[in-house]
């Protein structure tokens, strides 16, 4: 059917034309439509490129903590293993980092070389999840954000439908494909913000399960560190 067909034919005649009725749609509901779709294909790449880069993650993580228990020395191995986007190895080397400074000075405390230990690892670990939470936010933006706004074209279409048949004879048969345009802006914004919601509670769950073993992993490398500090 071409785009003239399209456009001519009224819009509840025959199976619901999503294309019909955002063609024959006024030109603010058709903004609030084209953006509402534009925010569901945003929803859906950060869906996927997120999902892609957890399980990434969840890789790199695994292999290197894996070797780390195993390795001799574990400075050695961070050097050559700790490269790249791994959130563990970004926490045992602030570790280790802070372990050298807290050593280099004249009689080091213990008890507050443990701390600052501690300290630095619990906030390389919440700045890591607060990273990954971060990409989030777009979903939660689009969930909360979209309804209202296939609401408002919803109002803005009935508005102007009514307003357009102040003067004149009023019937359903007259309002319906005027109503059915601007009843679609809302179901496009449903569309948009089901998807977001779901995701972003999913995804949410995802990152804190993601900082709870990064945080095990750092309770574990603070016990062998400060254990090793203790039989020094």
């Amino acid at each position: 059917m071409s785009l003239t067909q399209v456009l001519a034919a009224p819009v509840l005649s025959g199976p619901l034309n999503p294309l019909r009725l955002f063609l024959q749609a006024d030109l603010v509901v058709q903004a609030v439509m084209a953006g509402l779709v534009i925010a569901s294909v945003w929803v859906w790449a950060v869906v996927i490129g997120f999902s892609w880069r957890m399980r990434g993650l969840d890789q790199r993580n695994e292999a290197y903590e894996s070797e780390f228990w195993k390795a001799k020395d574990i400075e050695a191995y961070h050097a050559e293993k700790g490269k790249g986007d791994i959130p563990s190895a970004r926490v045992a080397g602030t570790a280790m980092g802070e372990l050298r400074r807290s050593l280099s000075v004249r009689n080091p405390d213990p008890e507050g070389l443990r701390q600052r230990l501690a300290m630095a690892m619990n906030g390389t670990v919440e700045a890591e999840a607060d990273r990954l939470a971060a990409r989030l936010n777009i979903l939660a933006t689009v969930g909360t954000s979209a309804p209202f706004i296939g609401l408002f074209g919803t109002v803005w279409g009935i508005m102007r439908t009514l307003g357009a048949y102040a003067e004149e004879s009023f019937t359903m048969a007259r309002v319906a494909p005027e109503l059915s345009e601007a009843l679609f802006a809302t179901a496009i914004g449903l569309f948009a913000a089901i998807p977001a919601v779901i995701a972003y509670n999913r995804l949410s769950l995802t990152v804190n399960r993601f900082e709870s073993r990064l945080q095990r992993f750092a309770d574990k490398l603070h016990a062998s560190l400060t254990r090793e500090l203790g039989a020094g």
